[in-house]
């Protein structure tokens, strides 16, 4: 016996009567929406309402038929037929039985049409049509179907004519046409809904995957805002025309921060955005969304939003989006707020130059009295003693300098032609003596001469921090190399030493301010963090570049390069 529960949905297709008459607006709404019990009753109403309208054009021209028991017969099964669709349980019942129905309409039909005799109306067997389309559309006992849309109309027929005795074969045969007619219709009615099934069930495959699609996308989605709304970054996506796309929770904070206070629905050029000077409003094309609307691709890109005390600052980086073409599609924009860190670093650098300058004075207080004693013409042991009180005084008046240089941004070279590879032999031959004190094989590899227009003091000042550095940082001894070659037009300077290296994380920061790397911290090596920063600003200054390679353990190469 059949579940109780249908094994797949009631579709409108599976009583293609219906189904039409739905196509005809004959519902309003769709058919599988209805009750199984309201579904059965909607595909036996065409046959019904055949009936009601044969019935009436019987009473109407063919008073007589009427009094035919055959006939009321007919009609009072219909009656009772559609009154079982309503009545009987179905959804109770195994889900196949209310098929039952349509073998009922083929023998309510036989009777009908025995009733409606030669003088009635002609055709009634036709209605068999309605219970072959049932049948044969429902999708269930396919061959059964088939064979019922040709035997059931047979018999109509047939029996009648055997139970009147002496049928002669013409007689049997005149009436084939009839079974034959149902046998097509059932037959095309299968093959249409076996296609339409297919089709239904692809489609409800495509739905459940669009569904199982929408539900990972939704969980995604909320998953994506959750953490977005986590993170203390703002973050904003905006499409090809500039179209917000996405802000999470922070942002939306930064944006009600560079919002006027007179205005509610600002655009970008009305909002309060500042460069690092913290007055001057950056021009709109140069604003970070504007920038990533244009397919700018940025990396920290520093920005006050707001004014007055609530003034922020903050590092922004945007990243260009891309279609499956490789057309720019749009971007997404990083808000990192770094007040405390600008507001740290412009305290350290105040701290610092206000050091410099109490230090400057002393300094040269020192040097000038130094020249006095000097100029006294003194004997040759105090003479030594002032010359290193002067050197080393000259050397903290020269950094202070570099200090306060560094602080404004900017160092003052002076380039002359000057012989390169003169000046990396030198800086190697004055640190020989310290080398050879710490176990350390200095060499250089250096061309006979190669003249670049530099500042010779200034280069000479790079390459002492650069030896000095690598002899320092290699305590248990090794090697330190320096070569000097011409690259493209720039000169290109290489420190190579085999000693403690640097992880890529102190890599990265080496050229910080007062930057020390952990390993070195661990130990009693001396040192401020300052040699490397001056020495990456006067290369800079130069217009070159300056660069380290480093594997912890391993060694260090740094690299500076500036134009010929």
């Amino acid at each position: 016996m059949a579940s109780h529960t249908p094994p797949r949905k009631f579709r409108a297709m599976d009583h293609p009567v219906a189904w039409s008459s739905g196509k005809l607006r004959f519902f309003r709404r769709p058919f599988h929406e209805y009750r199984l019990t309201d579904r059965v009753a909607l595909s036996q109403m065409p046959l019904f309402v055949t009936t009601l309208l044969t019935a009436f054009l019987v009473w109407a021209f063919f008073p007589v038929t009427m009094d035919n028991p055959l006939f009321v017969a007919f009609l009072v099964s219909q009656l009772v037929i559609m009154a079982l669709c309503y009545l009987v349980p179905w959804d109770r019942l195994p889900y196949t039985s209310f098929l039952i129905i349509p073998l009922l309409d083929f023998v309510s039909i036989a009777v009908g049409r025995e009733g409606g005799g030669q003088e009635s109306l002609t055709g009634i067997s036709l209605l068999a049509v309605f219970p072959v389309i049932w049948l044969c559309a429902s999708g269930y006992y396919p061959r059964t179907s088939l064979w019922l849309s040709f035997l059931a109309p047979l018999a109509i027929i047939w029996v009648p004519l055997l139970l009147k005795g002496n049928p002669t074969p013409q007689d049997l045969a005149r009436s084939l046409l009839l079974p034959v007619m149902m046998l097509g219709i059932g037959v095309s009615v299968s093959v249409l809904t076996l296609s339409m099934t297919r089709q239904q069930r692809a489609l409800e495959e495509k739905d459940a995957q669009l569904q199982d699609n929408l539900g990972t996308s939704q969980r995604q989605g909320a998953l994506l805002n959750t953490i977005l709304d986590t993170v203390h970054l703002g973050v904003l996506a905006v499409d090809a025309d500039g179209h917000d796309v996405l802000m999470n929770r922070r942002q939306r904070v930064n944006h009600e921060l560079a919002r006027p206070k007179d205005i509610a629905d600002p655009n970008e050029s009305q909002l309060l955005v500042f460069g690092p000077d913290r007055v001057t409003l950056v021009p709109v094309e140069e604003r970070p969304v504007r920038r990533a609307v244009l397919g700018e691709t940025f990396t920290d890109y520093l920005v006050w939003l707001g004014s007055g005390r609530d003034q922020r600052a903050f590092v922004t980086t945007a990243r260009a989006m891309k279609d499956n073409d490789g057309a720019f599609a749009g971007s997404v924009i990083v808000f990192s707020d770094v007040t405390d860190l600008v507001n740290a670093l412009t305290a350290k650098d105040d701290f610092v130059s206000s050091v410099s300058h109490e230090f400057r004075t002393p300094l040269t207080s020192i040097l000038g009295y130094v020249e006095i004693l000097l100029a006294e013409e003194p004997e040759d042991s105090q003479r030594d003693m002032l010359d290193i009180i002067r050197r080393n005084s000259e050397r903290l008046l020269t950094l202070v300098s570099d200090l306060l240089s560094s602080r404004n941004g900017q160092l003052i070279v002076t380039p002359q032609a000057v012989d390169v590879a003169e000046l990396v032999r030198s800086s190697v031959s004055s640190a020989i003596p310290r080398a050879a004190a710490s176990g350390v094989a200095l060499e250089a590899d250096t061309p006979d001469r190669l003249e670049a227009h530099v500042d010779g003091p200034r280069i000479a000042q790079v390459l002492d921090n650069l030896v000095s550095n690598a002899i320092k940082y290699s305590p248990d001894g090794g090697s330190v190399m320096v070569s000097l070659a011409q690259e493209d037009g720039h000169v290109a300077c290489r420190v190579t030493d085999t000693g403690m290296g640097l992880s890529p994380e102190d890599a990265s920061e080496v050229f910080a301010k007062f930057f020390r790397a952990s390993s070195v911290r661990r130990t009693a090596i001396p040192g401020v963090g300052l040699g490397l920063p001056i020495s990456k600003a006067i290369v800079e200054a130069h217009g070159g570049t300056i660069e380290v390679d480093s594997a912890l353990g391993e060694g260090t190469t740094f690299t500076f390069r500036v134009p010929v």
